[in-house]
């Protein structure tokens, strides 16, 4: 196997987004997520599915650290996004590092297609790299259903 081979294997094997046995608590008593865990692997897509307050979102604000504006912590586990533990940055130090969270239709701009919220949510990156555009032809209008 070639240098090469053996860097883009490690590289695959290694998630891009890894989130381990993470406990979230609201309000310092109230349990909302335990033992949460998933893996994204680099370049794959990942559906979260569930009912109505099975912590979806929850576990979402985790990710980009957004659960202390509503009275929430991640207690146990870890996050893992691109090598870098996030659950103890701020909000906008997850953004800096590439992580992006675009709320649900009503926290987002309805005017804009999907690859256009993703963009804006991206704006603030101070490194340079930008979200690259999609080569499709077609853009996704928000749907406010």
């Amino acid at each position: 196997m070639s240098s090469t081979t053996a860097a883009m294997a490690a590289q695959q094997a290694t998630p891009f987004l890894s989130i381990n046995n993470i406990e979230v608590i609201y309000n310092h008593v109230v349990l909302v997520l335990k033992g949460v865990s998933l893996q994204v692997p680099a370049g794959g897509i990942v559906a979260l599915l569930g009912a109505n307050g099975a912590g979806k979102t929850t576990t979402l604000k985790a990710v980009s650290n957004l659960l202390h504006a509503e009275r929430g912590e991640v207690t146990k586990g870890s996050i893992v996004f691109d090598g870098t533990e996030v659950q103890s940055l701020s909000p906008n130090e997850v953004v800096r590092r590439g992580c992006i969270q675009v709320m649900e239709g009503r926290r987002c701009f309805a005017h804009l297609t999907v690859e256009e919220n993703l963009l804006t949510g991206g704006f603030t990156r101070r490194d340079g790299k930008a979200l690259s555009p999609r080569t499709s032809n077609k853009s996704t209008p928000i749907s406010r259903g």
